[in-house]
């Protein structure tokens, strides 16, 4: 696939590269998903130029076999870290990721961010670990009998602190220390992550749409990420990687 924007509105990104796109099950398979969908010409970003196949119907089109290559490295990277033992915290604050990214957090055993990020996460570690101890300790207190010596307003107040720092917090209490790896699904939505992440020189993965700066991430991956489907298929990719290497990392040494 090029690298030159065209028209493509009376052709279809199928009979342009037949053999590449479906002789190839991952690339179908993405194709099928919309990861090649990406936004209107003028919402381009510059630095996404040579990731960009072409333009059907003033939408840009995503390089897929770009995708495949650099989607290959991330995957690996991510396989090979986990299984040294080390932490991916993954972010998807859009509502059409959240579940997803949530999903995964819990299947995968990693810290994860689905709400809303809060300033100072990773450059504030400390303050963000206090608060959860607070959390832990509320809900120690709560299970095991001890707000009933308080009234019922004081009860009230002390739940809905509970109920905030859960809804702030409560993924990332598996973070016990700063994480190795950052996951974000759009660096656009959640660009205060991308940004504290840089600034921690911890190394950011993430989908980079055709709207996105992909030099932002230390392993970009071209994709739709909007869409479902596409975020769907492709995150259920880096469980695998992530699952994969959780395996490794608890086998026998030998």
């Amino acid at each position: 696939m090029g690298n030159n924007t065209f028209d493509m509105a009376e052709t279809t990104l199928e009979n342009q590269k037949p053999a590449q796109i479906f002789d190839d099950p991952e690339m179908e398979a993405m194709m099928d998903a919309g990861v090649h969908v990406g936004h209107t010409k003028m919402r381009r970003n510059p630095l996404m130029g040579p990731y960009i196949f072409g333009v059907r119907n003033n939408v840009e089109v995503i390089d897929l076999e770009k995708t495949k290559e650099l989607f290959k490295k991330a995957l690996e990277y991510m396989k090979e870290l986990v299984g040294k033992g080390k932490v991916v915290l993954l972010v998807g604050t859009q509502p059409a990721a959240r579940t997803i990214v949530q999903e995964i957090a819990d299947e995968t055993q990693m810290p994860s961010v689905t709400r809303r990020w809060i300033g100072g996460t990773l450059t504030n570690f400390k303050i963000i670990s206090k608060r959860i101890e607070t959390l832990e300790t509320l809900e120690r207190e709560k299970a095991s009998g001890g707000f009933e010596k308080y009234t019922k307003k004081e009860r009230l107040v002390l739940n809905d602190e509970i109920d905030r720092l859960k809804k702030n917090f409560d993924g990332l209490r598996l973070l016990k220390s700063m994480p190795d790896a950052v996951f974000v699904v759009n660096i656009v939505q959640d660009d205060l992550a991308v940004a504290e992440a840089r600034r921690m020189k911890i190394p950011v993965i993430a989908f980079c749409d055709t709207n996105s700066n992909p030099k932002l991430a230390d392993f970009p991956i071209p994709s739709n990420d909007d869409a479902v489907p596409a975020i769907r298929y492709m995150a259920g990719r880096i469980k695998a990687a992530l699952l994969e290497g959780r395996m490794a990392s608890k086998a026998p040494k030998t």
